[in-house]
C-alpha cells in the first residue's frame, strides 16, 4: 500500500492507495505542535505501507510530517515540490509560489480527461487550475473558501452569527443564518458558472472537474456539467510516485 498525503491549511489528509483505488482516508489537524511521528504511528496502526508521497501548502509541516511518514514506512518519502518531474508543462507561469496541490490535481485530471480542463479544488481556499488543449498549465484563480468567507463575515459583522455549512433547503434564506449560508453556497456556484463561461469563450468547451471537501455542497447547485473526483489529489500523488519509481 502507498500512503498519499495532502498537507493543507486546515487538515493533513492521508490516503491509503492500492493502485488506483483509495482504500481509506484519515485526517489530522494541521497543528505544528503535534508530535507527528507519534500521531502518524497511532493513526496508521495496523497499516502496512511500502512507501509515501506528499504535497504540502504548509512549509512548516512538510518536514515534520515527512519525517513521521519515513518512521512509519521505513522508506524515504517523495515530497512533491518544484524540482519534481511531473510531466505538466508549466512554461510561462511563475512557479515560485505555486501550490503543488494544484499541479498534482492537474496531473490526475489530465490522466482522466482530455484537455482543456478546469479543476476547482474547494477546500480552505477554492483554487482554479486550467490546462489548455495543448496540455499547458495556463494558470487559474484563488478564491476564499466557503468556510473562510463565512468566518470573515461573522467576525466583521456584530449581528451575524457563526454558521455551520449544510445543503440548502431552498433558494432564499428566511433568517439571518440561512441567508448567510445560502449566500455563500449559491455565491460559490454562481462564481464557478460565471468563471467557466468566460473560460470557454477563450478556450472552447472544457471539462470542469470538482474536488475538495466543499465540492459536495456546491456541485448539486450548479447548472453546468461537471465531473466530481473527491480523491483527485491522492490519485495525482499516486501517479507521481509511480512515475518516480519507474
Amino acid at each position: 500500500m502507498l500512503l498519499a498525503v495532502d498537507i493543507g491549511n486546515t487538515t493533513v489528509a492521508i490516503a491509503g492507495l492500492r493502485g488506483e483505488r483509495v482504500a481509506f482516508v484519515k485526517k489530522l489537524p494541521s497543528d505544528p505542535a503535534l508530535d507527528w511521528t507519534a500521531a502518524l504511528r497511532q493513526l496508521l496502526e495496523g497499516v502496512e505501507a511500502q512507501g509515501a508521497v506528499l504535497s504540502s501548502v504548509v512549509p512548516a509541516l512538510t518536514g515534520p510530517v515527512g519525517e513521521g511518514l519515513k518512521a512509519v514506512t521505513g522508506t524515504p518519502v517523495l515530497v512533491v515540490d518544484r524540482s519534481t518531474e511531473t510531466g505538466l508543462d508549466l512554461r510561462g507561469y511563475d512557479t515560485s509560489n505555486l501550490g503543488m496541490d494544484r499541479v498534482v490535481d492537474c496531473v490526475a485530471a489530465l490522466a482522466m480527461y482530455t484537455p482543456p480542463v478546469a479543476v476547482f479544488d474547494m477546500g480552505t481556499a477554492t483554487t482554479l487550475s486550467v490546462v489548455d488543449r495543448g496540455g499547458v498549465f495556463r494558470g487559474g484563480m484563488i478564491l476564499p473558501g466557503l468556510a473562510l468567507s463565512l468566518e470573515a463575515l461573522s467576525a466583521r459583522a456584530a449581528q451575524l452569527p457563526p454558521i455551520t455549512l449544510s445543503p440548502p433547503e431552498g433558494l432564499l434564506g428566511t433568517n439571518t443564518a440561512s441567508c448567510m449560508k445560502y449566500g455563500a453556497l449559491y455565491g460559490a456556484a454562481g462564481a464557478i458558472e460565471g468563471i467557466v463561461g468566460r473560460l470557454e469563450e477563450k478556450l472552447g468547451p472544457l471539462t470542469v472537474v470538482l474536488t475538495g471537501g466543499n465540492s459536495t455542497l456546491v456541485r448539486p447547485l450548479l447548472r453546468i456539467s461537471t465531473a466530481w473526483e473527491p480523491h483527485l489529489t491522492f490519485l495525482g500523488l499516486g501517479k507521481l510516485w509511480r512515475r518516480s519509481h519507474g
